[in-house]
């Protein structure tokens, strides 16, 4: 008896689609695409464009800028020297990195330690103070700042700096400790009283285990308070309008436009150069930025 192997029948791969067919099969999925995301698309243009506009006027010549035409007929590189080299421009640079650096690290380094107090410990009044850090986000500081600036003027002698505007940021911010305490309250407690059976104190607990784990929520306290110093128009007006040295580039870009009232391309670079960074900042940290704000909501 003979035994006989079958090989297998070999089926024929299916053909691929070319010629009119695939272009019109590729235009439908592009036609689909648009379909399901043209609300976002809408959205994304009416963020992006004015950002385009400011870069292309940025680059035009003087006599091109705001004449209509939206595109450079020649890319005038040379206009962003030119606001680098207006006097006091490199100046206003380092103030806003000095005002944003200093007052967003002491933000954060007096966010947490009340904030944990806040969201961990159980202690009478703890609802009260609370209650207390809530209500000063209430107060408008145009309300305090007639005494605020006596205080500061005559008594430290500190007016025409924008230290005025630092220090107070190392004894802590109502809406970063209020994000931050919310965002601790996410965190399961099994983890703290853990860390105590392994004879960690308080202190400790907070840098090796807390700290760690709210990295997302710091990153959120921190980037706002980095957008609102380098935002800031009201503080330095307030306190360092009597001496340029001392101005942020919110304050002198209003003294730079004032100075090139005509000229709309250098304007323009100067306001391009000014939002940079804050673009910058958001683009490589928006994941943890986003993740620290949408956490923030989870507990009461």
């Amino acid at each position: 008896m003979t035994s006989t192997t079958l090989s297998p029948v070999p089926t024929a791969a299916p053909a691929r689609v070319s010629g009119p067919a695939a272009a019109r099969a590729r235009r439908k999925r592009v036609l689909h695409w648009i379909a399901v995301h043209c609300v976002a698309i809408a959205v994304a243009l009416l963020f992006v464009l004015p950002f385009v506009f400011v870069f292309l006027t940025s680059v035009m010549s003087d006599s091109q800028a705001m004449s209509g035409d939206l595109w450079p007929h020649a890319w005038h590189w040379e206009n962003y020297k030119a606001v680098f080299a207006t006097d006091g421009f490199l100046d206003w640079w380092k103030n806003s990195l000095l005002y944003a650096g200093l007052g967003t690290l002491f933000t954060v380094c007096s966010a947490i330690p009340v904030a944990y107090a806040l969201a961990k410990f159980r202690f009478r009044g703890r609802r009260t103070a609370m209650i207390l850090v809530i209500s000063t986000m209430m107060l408008p500081p145009q309300v305090i700042v007639i005494p605020m600036y006596l205080v500061w003027a005559q008594q430290f002698h500190l007016s025409g700096t924008l230290w005025p505007l630092i220090i107070p940021m190392a004894f802590g911010d109502a809406y970063s400790i209020f994000l931050l305490r919310q965002f601790l309250l996410t965190i399961p407690k099994e983890y703290i009283e853990s860390a105590k059976v392994d004879g960690c104190s308080e202190l400790r607990t907070l840098l090796k285990i807390i700290v760690p784990m709210a990295k997302p929520g710091i990153a959120a306290i921190a980037l706002f308070q980095f957008f609102y110093c380098w935002n800031d128009y009201f503080g330095p007006q307030i306190y360092a309008a009597q001496n340029p040295a001392s101005w942020t580039l919110s304050y002198g870009l209003e003294s730079f436009k004032s100075a090139h009232s005509v000229n709309w391309n250098l304007t323009m670079a100067a306001t391009l150069l000014v939002m940079a960074p804050v673009c910058i900042v958001f683009f490589f940290a928006q994941k943890a930025f986003v993740e620290g704000v949408t956490l923030t909501g989870v507990k009461g």
